[in-house]
């Protein structure tokens, strides 16, 4: 799926911080995408678990390693703000809020393009889309492109902070762990800014609900 259009110079200036060795790292995880296979990456809220998002076969294996129905739809994080249109139809208001809360921790339901497999929505015709306020996570979706972005856990089991906290089945899962240190622990709030609903209250749900009834 790597394309270097979500990577270019531009892009990767976030990144002159990031030491060889990072860099690396996240390059090592991007290929393993690149070839169906899975990691688990940190965010700033907690561990996600990543595949090819547009790969039907990969988030498959998602699916599967954690046990979730495929009833239940699986979001995507993105490298930047300005790939959401790529992927989705934001409204005028969905633009506004995504302006405002992104990069960050909320998830934003918007209508997909037809890119998007219906094994990520589990049918429906919205995505969920995260842009991650953490450096690794969008360094790994910017080299691949979109990448799933569920929890690194077993469906219902608790969530990891730290990679130590992984599930064990989970981790042997996997072909890469990138490991970012301890996250904030609290999953990101789910939102249909259309509706003006919030779907999962968690970081920043306050804020949200604030600029839902202002807006």
């Amino acid at each position: 799926m790597t394309d270097g259009t979500d990577a270019d110079e531009g892009d990767r200036g976030e990144e002159r911080h990031f030491d060889r060795d990072t860099r690396q790292a996240l390059d090592h995880a991007a290929a393993a995408i690149d070839r169906g296979e899975l990691v688990i990456y940190p965010t700033e809220t907690i561990y996600g678990l990543g595949a090819d998002a547009l790969d039907a076969e990969a988030i498959g294996r998602v699916f599967s390693l954690k046990g979730r129905s495929s009833g239940k739809p699986v979001s995507m994080g993105l490298g930047s703000t300005e790939a959401i249109g790529e992927y989705t139809r934001p409204a005028v208001r969905e633009q506004q809020f995504l302006g405002a809360f992104l990069p960050g921790p909320v998830t934003v339901l918007l209508k997909r393009r037809e890119t998007i497999p219906d094994v990520l929505t589990a049918g429906r015709d919205r995505v969920g889309v995260r842009v991650p306020d953490h450096d690794l996570a969008r360094g790994l979706a910017r080299r691949c492109g979109p990448v799933t972005a569920t929890s690194a856990n077993r469906s219902g089991g608790p969530n990891a902070q730290r990679v130590d906290n992984l599930d064990p089945a989970i981790r042997e899962g996997v072909a890469v762990v990138l490991d970012g240190g301890h996250t904030q622990g609290v999953e990101s709030t789910v939102v249909d800014v259309d509706a003006s609903e919030i779907h999962r209250r968690g970081a920043g749900a306050d804020a949200i609900e604030e600029w839902l009834a202002e807006h």
